[in-house]
C-alpha cells in the first residue's frame, strides 16, 4: 500500500482499539449506579452483578477471539475490522436503552464479541511491521488503550451526571463515525498467498490455546500472560465499587482516577515502550513492569485516601510495559502466516483471565465490603491480587529465554 494510505489505515486501527477501550472505560464510573438502577440492589450486591457482567464480556471475547483471529487469516483484515466496529455501535445503543439487568447483559455480550477485534488489529499491525519493531507498535496499541481509558472514564464520569445512560449514546455516535472513516481508508494488508482456510479446529477456544503448544517456549509464556491477566482483572472488577465504599467517591471522582491512570498508561506505553525495550530488552522490560504492578497492588489495598491513590497511579504506570513486551516475545515464536492465530490465542488468554478474575475479585469484594464493614475491607481484593502477581513474577523469572523463529 502507499505510505499515505498506510498511515490512514493505521490511524483507523488505533481509533478502533481506542473506541473499544472508550466503551470499556465509560462503563466503569456509571456501572454501580446503573446496576443499582436496573437491579434494585445495594452496592455490595451491585458489585457481584458487575462481576457477572464482566464475566459475560470476557466470555464472549474468549469464545470469539480465536474465531475472529482465524477468520482474518482466511478472508483478510479489512472486513473483520469493519464488522467489529459496526457491532460496537450496536452494543452501545443496546446498553444505553437497557430497561433491565437482562438487557445490560445483552449489551455486554455484544461488547465482548466486538472487542475481540483486538486480535485482528494486532494481526493487521504484524502484517506491516518488521519483527524487531513489534514491541514498539504493540506499545502504541497499548497507548490507544490508555487514551481510551482517559476519554472513556472522563465521558462516563462527567456525562454520567446527566444520567448513567447518556455516555453510551455518545460512544455509539463515535463508533458510527469511525466505521464510515474506515470504509474509505482501510486497505487489505494480508496478501492472498499468505491466507489460509478457516478452520473450526483452530477457532474454538481450546483449539486456540493449543496453538501455543506448536511453538517452542510459548506454553510457559502463555501461562505468565494468563496469570498476569487473572491478577490485574481486579481493576475493572472493583475499582469504582472500591472507590465508593472506601472513600465515598462520586462518579466524577471515579472517572478522574481512571482518566489519570489511562493518561499515564498512554505516556508509558506509547512513548516509552520502544526506548525501554531497546534499552532493557523485552524480558527485562516485562520484569520491571511486573515489579511495579505488585507494589501498586499492595499500595491500593492499604491506601488511606485520594492523594495516596494518585501517587500510586504514577508508581503503577510502568506496568504498561508488561503486555506489549510479552506479546512481542510470543509473536517472535510464530511464523508470519500464523500471526492472526497467535494473537487470537493471546486474546483468549486475556479473555479467560478476565473472565475468571473479575468474578473472583467481585465476589471477594462482595464478601468483605458489606454494610457496616470497615472501609479498609474494600481493599482486600487488591492484596489478594498482589500475592497472585508476585507468584507470577517469580515464575517468569525462572523461565529460560527462547530464540525467535527465523523467517524464511
Amino acid at each position: 500500500m502507499s505510505r499515505r494510505r498506510g498511515k490512514f489505515a493505521v490511524i483507523f486501527v488505533f481509533i478502533t482499539v481506542f473506541l473499544d477501550m472508550v466503551g470499556f472505560g465509560l462503563v466503569m464510573p456509571v456501572l454501580p449506579r446503573l446496576i443499582e438502577e436496573v437491579s434494585g440492589t445495594d452496592l455490595a450486591g451491585a458489585s457481584i452483578w458487575g462481576g457477572w457482567l464482566f464475566f459475560a464480556y470476557g466470555g464472549m471475547q474468549f469464545l470469539f477471539g480465536p474465531a475472529i483471529g482465524n477468520l482474518s487469516d482466511a478472508v483478510g483484515r479489512r472486513p473483520v475490522l469493519l464488522l467489529s466496529v459496526f457491532g460496537l455501535a450496536v452494543d452501545y445503543l443496546l446498553t444505553g436503552f437497557a430497561p433491565n439487568i437482562i438487557w445490560l447483559f445483552v449489551g455486554r455480550v455484544f461488547a465482548g464479541i466486538c472487542g475481540a477485534s483486538y486480535t485482528t488489529a494486532n494481526a493487521f499491525l504484524a502484517d506491516i511491521t518488521r519483527p524487531e519493531e513489534r514491541a514498539k507498535v504493540f506499545g502504541m496499541m497499548g497507548a490507544a488503550f490508555g487514551l481510551g481509558f482517559v476519554i472513556g472514564p472522563a465521558i462516563g464520569g462527567l456525562l454520567g451526571s446527566f444520567g448513567p445512560r447518556v455516555p453510551f449514546f455518545v460512544a455509539a455516535g463515535l463508533a458510527i463515525l469511525n466505521f464510515a472513516y474506515g470504509w474509505f481508508v482501510l486497505p487489505e494488508t494480508l496478501a492472498p498467498e499468505n491466507r489460509r482456510p478457516f478452520s473450526l479446529a483452530r477457532s474454538n477456544p481450546i483449539g486456540a490455546l493449543k496453538v501455543f503448544a506448536q511453538y517452542r517456549g510459548v506454553v510457559p509464556l502463555s501461562a505468565v500472560m494468563f496469570l498476569y491477566f487473572l491478577s490485574t482483572a481486579v481493576y475493572p472488577a472493583i475499582w469504582a465499587f472500591w472507590g465508593i465504599a472506601a472513600f465515598g467517591w462520586t462518579e466524577a471522582t471515579v472517572g478522574l482516577t481512571l482518566a489519570a491512570f489511562g493518561l499515564l498508561a498512554a505516556i508509558v506505553q506509547g512513548g516509552l515502550t520502544g526506548p525501554v525495550v531497546k534499552w532493557l530488552g523485552e524480558r527485562n522490560a516485562a520484569v520491571f513492569g511486573l515489579v511495579t504492578a505488585v507494589i501498586a497492588l499492595v499500595g491500593y489495598g492499604l491506601a488511606p485516601g485520594f492523594l495516596a491513590v494518585m501517587i500510586l497511579l504514577v508508581v503503577h504506570a510502568p506496568e504498561g510495559f508488561v503486555h506489549p513486551a510479552l506479546t512481542a516475545i510470543m509473536s517472535h515464536q510464530a511464523p508470519e502466516d500464523a500471526q492472526g492465530e497467535i494473537q487470537g490465542g493471546i486474546a483468549s488468554l486475556q479473555s479467560i483471565g478476565m473472565l475468571l478474575g473479575t468474578v473472583l475479585f467481585a465476589q471477594v469484594f462482595g464478601w468483605f465490603a458489606v454494610p457496616g464493614a470497615p472501609p479498609a475491607a474494600a481493599g482486600y481484593p487488591f492484596l489478594l491480587a498482589a500475592v497472585m502477581l508476585a507468584g507470577t513474577l517469580v515464575f517468569f523469572l525462572t523461565l529460560r529465554e527462547v530464540k525467535p523463529v527465523t523467517p524464511p
